[in-house]
């Protein structure tokens, strides 16, 4: 039980602490990009890129709302064996998602509800309640704030084999409503690879009645 509360609290403490990346080393695949379920509004922003960021080894892909989001690709881990596999930034209002993988040991609220428990411990931290979210049926997420400066929001959702994903986004206490739609599009478009489709057995075609 204790393992997966230090994975809950590494996401935390690595999503805060990550400032510096390399760049992304692999590019867009061209092709549609959806923008996934939520308001009308969001979904929209969404679909705006044609082109996901795809992690086939984490089994995840990145719609972004717009070009102005850069997208690095770290190959970080974190001393709790988090992987973080991607960070994107939006250099005009200073907003930033970080993206962490971390094993399957607990559901989505209760990695949620450990967060927030941790978060409030924390000076100068204040947090919402996690709620229930339309991403997926057991995704959740909660707001938080720091200070008056930073505001932020955190996504957790299952990912793909045994995987779960978690976002944790940030922006300026001071930004227009229209960053924190931007950063809502991005989080929609942070998404699981769709399971692979086994193939069915081909049938055998029957003699034809004499």
């Amino acid at each position: 039980m204790a393992g997966w509360r230090k994975l809950a609290w590494g996401f935390l403490m690595g999503g805060v602490a990550c400032s510096g990346s390399r760049q992304a080393v692999k590019p867009d695949v061209a092709g549609p990009g959806t923008g996934g379920s939520g308001a009308s509004s969001v979904a929209t922003l969404a679909s705006v890129v044609s082109g996901p960021y795809v992690d086939e080894e984490l089994g995840f892909e990145v719609v972004r709302p717009s070009d102005e989001w850069q997208l690095d690709a770290t190959n970080e881990r974190t001393p709790e064996g988090l992987s973080i596999p991607v960070i994107l930034r939006h250099p005009p209002s200073g907003a930033q998602v970080v993206v962490q993988v971390a094993p399957a040991v607990a559901t989505p609220t209760q990695f949620a509800e450990r967060l927030t428990e941790g978060l409030r411990q924390q000076p100068g931290f204040t947090t919402t309640d996690p709620v229930p979210l339309t991403l997926s049926d057991t995704a959740v997420g909660f707001d938080f704030q720091v200070g008056d400066g930073v505001n932020g929001r955190v996504v957790v959702r299952e990912g793909r084999e045994g995987r779960i994903l978690m976002m944790l986004a940030t922006w300026p206490a001071q930004a227009v409503a229209s960053v924190i739609q931007n950063v809502d599009a991005l989080l929609i478009g942070i998404r699981p690879l769709p399971e692979q489709q086994k193939a069915l057995p081909k049938s055998t075609p029957q003699a034809a009645a004499h």
